[in-house]
């Protein structure tokens, strides 16, 4: 198999992943999470349309199925999260920045992977740095129209307890925090040197 096709295969299975994702939570609420769905399907659309057409990034669809990247992957993979965090964020601030800087720092990490295969390319006027501020301002935005839009009774907060030293979500947290730390770092001295 060459590498193209294995490339190919693994995208489509991350759309289809996070597509399937995607009907889960709209499933709980069509009306609400499926309005949800819509509203971050479409910034998230229009923002990467922006950002390609002022030349910041590009995708090679010579080598994918038109359409596909980026409309498919980000058609669902920025609303499965936007519904995920409406859905599990936790219910105070102080906890939600934790929540949603781990949840960043993975689709830096997946924005970073993708940028080594032959369907993403970076312009010179673009950095990860631009990346990483927009999608804290995408996802914190979204936070707060969800909350307005997804009632509590539709939400299974992440309890803040978690958070705390030693449990599960303080060590989740800082586990995804350390290892995409050192690989940013790790990144950086590979493409300075």
């Amino acid at each position: 198999m060459d590498l193209k096709f294995l490339l190919m295969s693994a995208l489509l299975i991350v759309i289809l992943l996070f597509g399937i994702g995607c009907i889960y939570f709209i499933r709980l609420d069509w009306k609400r999470y499926g309005a949800l769905f819509l509203i971050s399907l479409i910034f998230g659309n229009i923002f990467c349309q922006m950002f390609i057409s002022a030349g910041l990034y590009t995708f090679n669809n010579a080598y994918t199925i038109p359409f596909l990247v980026p409309y498919g992957l980000v058609s669902t993979t920025f609303p499965f999260i936007v519904m995920f965090g409406a859905r599990y964020s936790p219910e105070q601030w102080i906890w939600k920045i934790p929540f949603y800087w781990a949840v960043v720092h993975l689709g830096i990490l997946g924005e970073v992977i993708f940028k080594h295969t032959f369907f993403f390319r970076f312009e010179d006027e673009w950095d990860l740095w631009d990346s990483y501020t927009l999608w804290w301002i995408y996802f914190l935005l979204l936070e707060l129209l969800s909350g307005k839009i997804i009632p509590d009774n539709l939400r299974k907060p992440v309890p803040a307890i978690s958070f705390r030293y030693g449990n599960w979500a303080w060590i989740g947290v800082h586990v995804i925090l350390i290892i995409t730390i050192f690989l940013a770092g790790v990144y950086t001295g590979v493409t300075v040197l």
